[in-house]
């Protein structure tokens, strides 16, 4: 079996036997799974190596691109706000971001960014990988741009432009990026090593993702259809979270840096309806109110019937991820993924650099999650 090393209560035996099974059969290269429980840290495991020739082991600190896993940190950014009575969601954008009203959507709610439903999930001009750094010029494209459905009406995976739509709100309300309101305002006190923006100085630590194949964009039959519109532009391939600039800038929606027990650690308050780690990130209203759906239906990107609720997409027998009602989850491309559950008090990640195809996780975070609800 492979070596998994770390923190687990014994109770959960299992999930380390899955990840070492995992390691030692050539499914995973390098791995990170962590369970919170109460507020608590209950398992912190992590295994194998950085890369595929095996040069180095997954070390304790490791960090890696957990790509749109990453969107759910800017939704604790937003809830934040929310909760500090500094952003309603019920509101339009243009109250916060007047530029936003441009071209049909001076009646975009901020609630249709968290879910997918702004209209804007890709981009009509073509922006490079490097153009994706400059947040200027793509918020402004973004403002200008008309809605390719109508705001509200449907949701439409906004694969990568989510993340600047949430941060531009942000940066209006607090002055801050995105990247350094997080960290100042939720990373840094609950102790989590995450980053949406590497500083050059951790860079040591960062393992190189694994891409299926060339890493390339999903691809769809019909080249005009809103799904192959989003991932056409903008977009960048996998191999290319590799390179400093990728590391360096602050995507929000999916070039986050962390591990599971980051990942854990972060999303353990609203597993708590408001509070872990001796930190009180939200009232129990806003913290609940995550869990109340505000769109359903097939998601016009993904093809998927999916319920979102703030941000995160719910639980449901279409997406089984819990046993239980109020839960909800994100994954990111490549396999990582992250369950919020609040009637068990429960956040569970799982972070690895070997990719798979799919975007918002895959069986091998649902096998983990499975052993999970069986040792309960």
């Amino acid at each position: 079996m492979g070596e998994i090393v770390g923190m687990c209560d014994p109770k959960f035996s299992e999930v380390r036997d899955i990840l070492a099974a995992s390691i030692e059969s050539g499914a995973d290269t390098g791995v990170s799974f962590a369970l919170t429980i109460g507020g608590e840290m209950v398992v912190d495991l992590w295994g194998g190596h950085l890369d595929s020739t095996a040069s180095a082991p997954w070390q304790e600190d490791t960090l890696v691109n957990v790509y749109s896993t990453t969107k759910t940190m800017s939704f604790l950014c937003a809830l934040v706000l929310a909760d500090r009575g500094l952003l309603d969601f019920d509101r339009n954008v243009a109250d916060y971001w007047p530029e936003f009203a441009q071209n049909g959507k001076a009646q975009v709610k901020v609630w249709h960014l968290m879910n997918h439903a702004a209209g804007l999930s890709g981009m009509d001009q073509m922006i490079s990988p490097e153009e994706m750094y400059d947040w200027d010029m793509i918020v402004t494209l973004l403002a200008a741009q008309a809605p390719w459905w109508e705001p509200g009406s449907a949701s439409g995976y906004h694969a990568i432009t989510q993340g600047y739509l949430i941060g531009e709100v942000v940066r209006r309300i607090t002055g801050k990026t995105l990247g350094t309101f997080f960290h100042e305002d939720i990373a840094r006190p609950l102790g989590a090593d995450f980053f949406i923006g590497v500083p050059p100085s951790e860079f040591h630590r960062i393992g190189r993702l694994i891409p299926v194949g060339e890493g390339d964009a999903p691809q769809t039959d019909d080249a005009e259809s809103i799904a192959a519109r989003t991932f056409r532009s903008p977009f960048s391939s996998a191999q290319h979270s590799w390179s400093e600039g990728w590391r360096r800038a602050e995507l929000p929606a999916v070039n986050g840096h962390g591990n599971a027990r980051s990942v854990a650690k972060l999303q353990a308050p609203l597993a708590c309806k408001g509070s872990a780690f001796g930190v009180d990130l939200l009232s129990v209203e806003t913290a609940t109110s995550v869990m109340t759906p505000r769109i359903s239906g097939t998601d016009l990107v993904l093809g998927v019937p999916l319920s979102f609720g703030l941000g995160f997409a719910l639980v449901s027998e279409l997406a089984p991820l819990s046993p239980n009602k109020n839960a909800c989850f994100w994954g990111g491309w490549g396999g990582s993924n992250i369950l919020i559950d609040q009637d068990a008090q429960l956040s569970a990640a799982f972070v690895m650099n070997k990719m798979y195809d799919g975007l918002m996780g895959d069986l091998r975070s649902f096998k983990l999650l499975q052993a999970v609800y069986r040792a309960l």
